[in-house]
């Protein structure tokens, strides 16, 4: 044993002699150890987000559900603005969740909501997660032209891990879609199991950002529901559709439960260009 002790030994030594920096040195260190320190929470999310499954969408899909903001270019300007504008204002107050909803249904709020991520995907130190919560009326996944059955009401009533209704488009962006409607959709949304999941998501993934496409707020009680988990709220109103008298109550409604980021008016298509970029979404 004294033998073989003093030939590890001697071979250790002449190591050190032909490569002083060499694996011996490095292994003292205990950063470089197979004994390292755990990973830091930004680093688990690091790893848990690039495990997420991989989604290309189609252009020609995205095209036609109006969907411009997945390469930067003059139709995603106005959704350009509106990014930085909310990122802004989640920094200074420390927001993370924030809800797009509209007076009523065709205003475009899912539309809106896809290009505004698309747009915050484009910027690589913010990582946003896109989720549909318009239960009984998905329209994200179509839209975004996803074929897979994801489902991510499960994750909501707490019966599956985030990771297997999760999409990962490019390096920052994440997207939870429903394939079917979903019955009881406020009870859910407002439920202690989907509290528990949406801190998960933030725990597991450490978004800079979270938004969530709200089913319409006069429709029926599901946006009020959700409204509760969220740090404030953007509405979104379509132009010769959605009346004062709409907009004003429904303000009235969000801001007594959460912050009202404001107005996005929708589908103004004759716009001066001194009043907006041109295009039909400002």
């Amino acid at each position: 044993m004294e033998r073989i002790q003093s030939a590890i030994s001697k071979a250790r030594e002449a190591r050190r002699a032909l490569d002083p920096q060499g694996p011996a040195t490095v292994a003292a260190d205990p950063a470089a150890t197979s004994e390292a320190r755990p990973a830091a929470p930004q680093e688990r999310a690091v790893e848990a987000w690039s495990g997420l499954m991989e989604f290309r969408p189609n252009e020609h899909v995205l095209e036609r559900g109006r969907v411009v903001s997945l390469t930067s270019n003059a139709a995603s300007v106005p959704f350009d603005s509106m990014r930085t504008r909310l990122l802004y204002l989640i920094r200074d107050k420390g927001w993370r969740r924030i809800a797009v909803t509209s007076p009523g249904p065709g205003c475009g709020k899912t539309t809106i909501s896809l290009n505004l991520a698309l747009s915050l995907s484009r910027l690589a130190d913010v990582r946003t997660v896109l989720i549909d919560a318009d239960l009984r009326r998905p329209a994200l996944g179509k839209t975004l032209g996803v074929s897979a059955r994801h489902q991510f009401s499960d994750v909501l009533a707490g019966k599956a891990d985030p990771a297997r209704h999760l999409v990962r488009i490019g390096d920052s962006l994440a997207v939870g879609t429903n394939c079917a409607a979903v019955p009881n959709s406020a009870e859910l949304l407002q439920s202690p199991n989907a509290q528990h999941a949406l801190d998960l998501v933030e725990e597991t993934y450490q978004p800079s950002l979270m938004l969530f496409d709200l089913p319409p707020m006069l429709v029926n009680d599901d946006a009020l529901a959700a409204v509760t988990l969220m740090d404030a709220v953007i509405v979104v109103a379509a132009a010769g559709a959605s009346t004062a008298a709409e907009i004003d109550r429904c303000e009235q409604e969000l801001a007594s439960r959460t912050n009202v980021v404001g107005v996005v008016l929708n589908k103004c298509r004759y716009l001066d260009k001194s009043e907006g970029y041109g295009y039909d979404y400002h």
